[in-house]
């Protein structure tokens, strides 16, 4: 008890300080966690990962959802669908092909890695993106991307490991990697249904309120237990409760809502990234010191095709066709690149690694290096690249 106080203590002082500072305070948060853990003894990572990410991700997820504008995501849903599923397929093979070129590490090892640092992380980005002024459809493809293709990435991670420990086929994985998706979406929009058709039953704010709690958690929790992606579940759900829901409740009940899922939000935010510092320890970095220049190159590389490539090619088209509703404008794609931070769910995975995995160390460096490099250079960069590129006042 008194751990998690102090996390949270720490966790509001780093951020009253930084918002002085043109440093954001999940940057802030990450370097006094990486320096307690660099000058301090060593400390055991408070709890599980699956447990973290079981805390983490469904308030972060149903928060970010929940107040998400449909109609501006509407607009931009099929560019958020290449960058969270294929992109995330792409960039775990972009890498993959690298470190296995160019370290020790197998194709399959190296795949691995792919899979844990494909998918942005929510919290990283949305941290960031709370503290940079960028037009609303720009912050809504960043953050959607992040939350769709977290999911994708823990389902790719669940292939890759099993693929490593030797069962599994690519065929059988593919198919398993699209049933997942494919299922969590489904139980997500049930379940968020269900929830919205009890709350026009209700018109107290505060059991309409822990509804939303029971749904963000309860549905993340159900669709672990029988084998699905927890995030698309949690995702869907709030979507579906959102759409459906919002206007059998009250104006106390939506008020409420955003003031306590914000609260939520930013100290699961606060917390998990103070933990990721505690977690990553210098020993491992240095023993991965020049697989994680690979690493960082390999994801700048991957990041670059996936943006410019697989997302900037169709949008220059729609644009030459005068579909300027369809079209992004190429400073939002310069941010969309550098936006492609790694965190918590990244460290979460390779934490929970086996520990009889071939070179699970030199894996869980990369890993942590990677994460490093988004969040201390790209994180503290990202308003710069906002404000150079004109992305803030392009529409």
């Amino acid at each position: 008890m008194w751990l998690l106080v102090a996390l949270l203590a720490a966790a509001v002082a780093v951020a009253i300080v930084t918002r002085r500072s043109a440093l954001p305070y999940t940057v802030g948060l990450v370097l006094f966690g990486l320096t307690l853990s660099l000058i301090g003894p060593a400390v055991a990572f408070p709890v599980s990962p699956k447990l973290l990410l079981a805390i983490v991700l469904p308030g972060l997820v149903f928060e970010a959802a929940f107040r998400t504008d449909l109609a501006i995501l509407r607009r931009s849903a099929g560019w958020i669908f290449l960058l969270a599923i294929p992109g995330v397929v792409v960039v775990a093979t972009i890498v993959a092909a690298i470190l296995s070129a160019t370290t020790t590490l197998t194709f399959t090892e190296s795949f691995l890695v792919g899979a844990m640092v494909a998918a942005t992380d929510p919290a990283a980005i949305l941290g960031t993106f709370r503290q940079i002024r960028v037009p609303i459809r720009l912050e809504t493809i960043v953050e959607m991307e992040s939350l769709v293709n977290d999911g994708t990435g823990i389902v790719l991670f669940a292939v890759a490991l099993e693929m490593l420990e030797g069962g599994g086929s690519i065929g059988g994985s593919v198919v398993v990697f699209a049933v997942s998706l494919v299922g969590s979406a489904i139980l997500g929009a049930l379940l968020g249904a269900v929830a919205a058709r009890i709350v026009r039953g209700i018109d107290e704010h505060l059991t309409q309120l822990t509804i939303t709690v029971v749904l963000a958690y309860g549905t993340y929790l159900a669709a672990d237990a029988v084998g699905l992606s927890g995030v698309i579940t949690t995702l869907v759900a709030a979507g579906a409760f959102g759409t459906i829901a919002r206007g059998d409740l009250t104006s106390q009940t939506r008020d409420t809502i955003d003031v306590v899922w914000e609260f939520a939000a930013f100290l699961l935010t606060a917390g998990v990234f103070l933990l990721v510092g505690l977690a990553i320890a210098p020993s491992t970095l240095a023993l991965a010191a020049e697989p994680i220049v690979w690493g960082v190159l390999a994801i700048l590389i991957a990041r670059a095709i996936v943006v410019y490539g697989l997302l900037g090619i169709p949008a220059t088209l729609f644009a030459r066709r005068g579909r300027q509703d369809l079209a992004i404008p190429r400073p939002w794609l310069h941010v969309l690149f550098w936006a492609g931070l790694r965190g918590a769910v990244s460290v979460a995975l390779a934490l929970s690694i086996p520990s009889d995995v071939p070179n699970r160390e030199l894996i869980q460096g990369v890993t942590f290096g990677i994460v490093l490099f988004t969040l201390i250079v790209q994180g503290s960069t990202a308003g710069l690249v906002v404000r150079r590129t004109g992305a803030s006042t392009t529409s």
